[in-house]
C-alpha cells in the first residue's frame, strides 16, 4: 500500500506546468505568435483577484474560455498574473487572471494540452479525473462565437464503462456526442475575442 504524499508532487507538478504557460505567454508578448500556434486559455471567473468587468462578470459567473489569436493586445505577464487586451462583440475589455486560476491551456495547432485542477478537490478524486480525462481535440479553425456560459466543473471521478459495454458503446451511433460540440459558430469580423466552451477542449472516443 502507498503512503500518503507529503511531498504534494501533484503541485508541485501542476505549478511547474503554470510554468510553462507562463513562460509560452511571456514568448508571445514578446515575439508575437509563431505560425500556427493560438491559444486557448480557461480560467475560474470567480478566484480572487480576477479582474473583468461587472458585464463578462455576469455573463460568466464561474468560469470562461478566451482565444489569444488573432485580436489582442498589451499582454502582460508577471511572475502570478497576466493581463491582456480582447473586445468582445466590439466592446475592448481589459482581463487580468491570475495563473492560479487556469482550469485549461490547449494549443490546437499541435495539439497540446494542459489541465489544471483547483485547490480544494479530493486527492483521490484529482488522481481519478488526470487519469482518465483524455486530451481535448483540436477546435475549430478560425471558430468564433458569443460568449457561452460555462457549466461549474463537476467533482467525483469520471465513470469508467465497464468492458462488456464498451462494444456497445463504440457501436453507439454519433448523435449521443452532438451535445458536446461547441456553441454554433459565427464569423468573427476581426474585432471580436473568441470565447469558446469548455466542450471544446473534450476529445471524442
Amino acid at each position: 500500500m502507498a503512503g500518503k504524499d507529503l511531498i504534494r508532487y501533484d503541485l508541485l507538478v501542476q505549478d511547474a506546468l503554470k510554468g510553462v504557460v507562463r513562460r509560452v505567454l511571456i514568448d508571445a508578448a514578446k515575439d508575437g505568435l509563431p505560425g500556427e500556434h493560438h491559444f486557448y486559455i480557461s480560467f475560474r471567473t470567480d478566484f480572487p483577484s480576477v479582474r473583468l468587468s461587472n458585464r463578462l462578470r455576469e455573463k460568466y459567473p464561474q468560469e470562461m474560455t478566451i482565444i489569444l489569436q488573432h485580436q489582442f493586445w498589451d499582454l502582460i505577464i508577471t511572475e502570478p498574473t497576466f493581463e491582456v487586451g480582447l473586445s468582445f462583440s466590439g466592446v475592448p475589455e481589459r482581463l487580468l487572471i491570475p495563473f492560479d486560476a487556469l482550469t485549461g491551456f490547449f494549443d490546437p495547432s499541435v495539439q497540446f494540452g494542459l489541465k489544471f485542477d483547483q485547490e480544494g478537490d479530493e486527492d483521490e478524486e484529482e488522481e481519478d479525473n488526470a487519469a482518465e480525462a483524455p486530451p481535448p481535440p483540436a477546435p475549430i479553425r478560425g471558430a468564433a462565437s458569443e460568449p457561452v456560459e460555462l457549466k461549474q466543473p463537476k467533482k467525483g471521478p469520471t465513470p469508467v464503462a465497464k468492458k462488456d459495454e464498451s462494444a456497445k458503446e463504440a457501436a453507439a451511433p454519433a448523435s449521443d456526442q452532438t451535445e458536446e460540440k461547441p456553441a454554433k459558430s459565427e464569423k468573427s469580423d476581426g474585432n471580436g475575442a473568441e470565447v469558446v466552451s469548455l466542450d471544446a477542449f473534450r476529445k471524442k472516443n
